[in-house]
């Protein structure tokens, strides 16, 4: 039988595979248009390579991590993988989700993408989807509200980084390479990132 961090990730690698076109074609506008393909190539190792029986979600996003980092290829493996690791370390030997692990994994993804990419917020990228995020999921627990009411709020603002990311031009990647031509398109990371927070968040609300 499935555990529930395995069917989280399943459900995260389905959704990523649907819209496998869609980033596609986002990419295809400011980039080499293959996010969708290698998220959806990393994703379908994740569900295979992942045990289904591992219980412990420190293990599983261990092992979705490395799977990311060898098979996705561009700059999202090693952003990606790299933010799974990192995760990886919060919920390492825990089979339950609670929201300040939840919290504390949203900073340490971001820290390992700032790491990793040379990033900040506003250059478009899937920091600023994540970063809003965190700060919404910060707020919403300061204020007593429980890990999926965090979670909305969460996903209202990634969504509304995603339409920021509309507003200004790359400085980091391949997209940088057109400059203010950039302006106007949305970033496929942040999008992927935004999705994988909406399903999470769909998941927990079972």
């Amino acid at each position: 039988m499935a555990t529930r961090v395995y069917e989280c990730l399943k459900a995260i690698g389905d959704k990523i595979i649907a819209n496998k076109d869609f980033l596609t074609d986002l990419d295809r506008e400011i980039g080499d248009a293959d996010h969708g393909v290698n998220m959806a190539r990393g994703f379908q190792a994740v569900i295979e390579k992942v045990p289904e029986d591992e219980a412990d979600i420190g293990a599983a996003l261990k092992k979705t991590g490395m799977t990311l980092l060898s098979t996705v290829g561009g700059a999202s493996g090693p952003l990606y993988g790299t933010a799974y690791m990192e995760v990886a370390k919060i919920f390492a030997g825990k089979d339950t989700v609670n929201a300040e692990d939840f919290k504390l994994a949203l900073e340490a993804a971001i820290a390992g993408i700032q790491k990793r990419g040379k990033a900040e917020k506003g250059e478009k990228t899937m920091l600023d989807a994540l970063m809003p995020a965190h700060d919404a999921f910060s707020e919403q627990l300061a204020s007593g509200a429980d890990l999926v009411t965090a979670l909305d709020a969460a996903c209202v603002a990634a969504n509304e980084g995603v339409e920021f990311t509309k507003t200004i031009a790359a400085t980091k990647g391949r997209a940088s390479y057109l400059g203010e031509r950039s302006i106007g398109h949305q970033d496929p990371g942040a999008t992927s990132a935004t999705m994988t927070l909406e399903v999470i968040r769909d998941f927990l609300k079972g």
